[in-house]
C-alpha cells in the first residue's frame, strides 16, 4: 500500500518547515520506501507499518504543536511493490519517455 500523508503544525504560526521535518525525520528513519514533495509525504508498506510510521510522524508533530492536522490518502493493492517508482514510470513513459528525459 502507498500512503500520501500531510501533517500540519497548527497554533505555530506560519512558518511549519521545523515542524514538518519532525514528521519527515520519523519517516525516513522507518526504512520504508518514501518520497517527499512540497504537499505530502508519501510512503509504502504493509498496513500495519505505514499506519504505525504515519502516526509516529503525527506525534512528532503532536509533541511540539498544540494542535495537529492531518490529510492522507491510501492506495491499497495487495500485491503490488514499489508501487511509488513503477506508478510515475509509467505515466513517464505514456508521456513519450523515460523518467530521466522530464529532467
Amino acid at each position: 500500500m502507498i500512503v500520501a500523508f500531510s501533517v500540519t503544525p497548527l497554533g505555530v504560526g506560519e512558518d511549519v518547515g521545523e515542524y514538518v521535518a519532525d514528521a519527515v525525520r520519523v519517516v525516513r528513519e522507518s526504512g520504508l520506501p518514501n518520497r517527499t514533495d512540497a504537499m505530502f509525504t508519501s510512503v509504502e508498506g504493509d498496513w500495519d507499518e505505514v499506519m504505525d510510521v504515519v502516526k509516529r510522524a503525527v506525534a512528532a508533530v503532536e509533541a511540539r504543536a498544540p494542535r495537529v492536522s492531518l490529510v492522507l490518502k491510501a492506495d491499497i493493492r495487495p500485491g503490488v511493490e514499489d508501487g511509488l517508482t513503477s506508478k510515475v514510470d509509467t505515466v513517464e513513459r505514456h508521456l513519450g519517455g523515460g523518467a530521466d528525459e522530464s529532467a
